[in-house]
This record gives C-alpha cells, structure tokens and sequence, in this order.
C-alpha cells in the first residue's frame, strides 16, 4: 500500500508540474503576441506625437532617436508629459507583463532592456523591444529564462509628409500614400498614370530621396528606403505660398538645389522634372520632355 501510494504521489507530481509548464508556456506565446501589439501602439504614438511636434513648432525633430528615447522612456516631448503616451511607455509594456504573469501566479523579471527602431524598407519602420527574460512559478515548479526580442512593423501610409509640413507653414498637407502606378507612369506616350500620379499625391520608392525618418529629421539626403513625390505648384499657389521656377521632385523643390529641370508634354506649364540619377526614365519621360 505504501509503495503504491508513493507512486501515486510520484505521478501526481508530475501530472502537476506538467500542467504547469504548459500554463507557462502558453502565457509565453501569449505574451509575445501581446507585446508586439502593445509595441505596435508605442511606434505609432511616437511617431504621431513627432509629426505634431512639428505642427506645432513649424520645425523638424532634430534627433529623432533622442525623442523616441524620451517619449518611450517617460512618455514625455520635451519634459511635457503626453496623455497619448498613458499605457505606451516601455514601463507601461513591463508592467503589463507583470500583470497578466500575476494571474497565473508567476514572476516575470527582465534585464538587459534595449529598444531600437529602423526605417526597414521605404514604406515600414521598424520597432524592437529585446531583454533576457526569466519567468518564475511562484511554487517553485518551473522556470523559464530566454532572451525575447519582439518586432513589429508601423507602416508610413497615412502620415503627413514633414517636409511639406515645415515648407508651406502647414498650408499645404500631403499624406504619405505609395503609388498605384509604379512600372506604369507612362504607356504609348500615354501619360494619364503619370498624371494621376502626380495630382493624386502618390509618392513612389527611390534609394534616391529621402526617408521618412530622414523627413522627419529634414535630412533630404539620399537613403536606401527614400521616397519622392511631386510637389503641386498650383496648390501651393492656391494658399498664397511664393512658388519656384524649378524641378518639382519634392525633396529637391524644397532645398537649395536647382538642377536642370524639363516640362513634359500634356502636363502643366509650371511642371518640372529633373534627371538627376535618371529620374526621367524611372518615370519613362524621355520620349516626351521638352
């Protein structure tokens, strides 16, 4: 009798900590599905809270990643706290951990903390919250250590253009929308895409412009993951802006530079095109400048 209630007491044991682990482990898989959500929230906050900076100051950000730090950090710009920020600071995101590990009555302890953030392609930024992780059973039955690095990815699609922004005094507003029409400006001479293209707002890919983190920052330098619009003159014009007799490749329009520019046929007299890195080709325009 003895030795059968030992072994019953054995398996019973371990009919509990398996339990357990699989509890914990499920929590895991939750919680990463859960802090990419969450971090998904903090990027685009961030990156809201930027763009009104900018309204509202009429200039860039000048170091962007000291502003994610600070708005990520203590959910604040410029020692202002932002009620935006309320449940998506980097605390929020731990305190959140500790809270949901609470009802399965388990610890959660973090170390090495570290976020990051990258303009991963033209129209994506990336963020990244990574730490070792330990998670503890309050019973002692299981422990867990790893390191967790959580991804997410906040699309520019739908945000304004900063350098439009900072240029027309917010007069003129331009949201970021990617072309419908790449590969296709123009067909047979045929410039409607083009043309659509162009008073639709669209901005197309070019490791030849700009960034968006870079317009953020009114870096207009060439990036990998640029993007370039053009800008309309009769809207500038329409609010009362001074306008220029120049290329109207955004990033150059609004810059010093003046390179040779081109009218187009079928387009507006007072639009201009330059050739800088063939731009008239990416645009298939050759066969129809003058």
């Amino acid at each position: 009798m003895a030795a059968t209630f030992q072994i019953y007491n054995v398996l019973e044991k371990r009919s509990l900590v398996n339990t357990r682990v699989q509890t914990m482990d499920d929590f895991l898989k939750a919680l990463e599905i859960n802090l990419e959500r969450e971090l998904y929230t903090s990027g685009f906050r961030i990156i809201f809270l930027a763009e009104d900076e900018i309204v509202s100051t009429g200039g860039y950000i000048e170091n962007f990643s000291s502003f994610f730090n600070e708005a990520f950090e203590n959910g604040t710009v410029n020692g202002e706290p932002k009620d935006i920020m309320i449940g998506a600071t980097k605390s929020d995101l731990i305190d959140s951990m500790n809270e949901k590990a609470s009802k399965i009555n388990a610890n959660v302890f973090l170390s090495d903390v570290s976020t990051s953030y990258s303009q991963v392609d033209p129209w994506n930024v990336q963020f990244v919250f990574s730490f070792n992780l330990s998670l503890e059973d309050n019973s002692n039955l299981a422990r867990w250590e790893r390191f967790q690095e959580i991804t997410t990815l906040v699309g520019v699609e739908g945000f304004e253009d900063p350098i439009y922004i900072v240029n027309t005094n917010a007069l003129v507003s331009r949201k970021i929308n990617r072309t419908i029409y790449e590969g296709n400006y123009v067909v047979d001479s045929d410039i409607s895409n083009f043309y659509s293209h162009v008073f639709s707002g669209y901005y197309a890919e070019s490791v030849n412009s700009p960034s968006f983190l870079n317009r953020l920052e009114g870096n207009l330098s060439q990036d990998d993951n640029g993007i370039e619009s053009f800008v309309n003159l009769a809207e500038l014009d329409s609010q009362g802006l001074p306008i220029s007799d120049k290329t109207t490749t955004d990033h150059i329009y609004f810059s010093g530079q003046n390179p040779t520019h081109y009218g187009v046929t079928g387009m507006p007299s007072w639009f201009g095109v330059d050739d800088l890195y063939r731009r008239l080709e990416k645009y298939n325009l050759t066969k129809i400048i003058y």
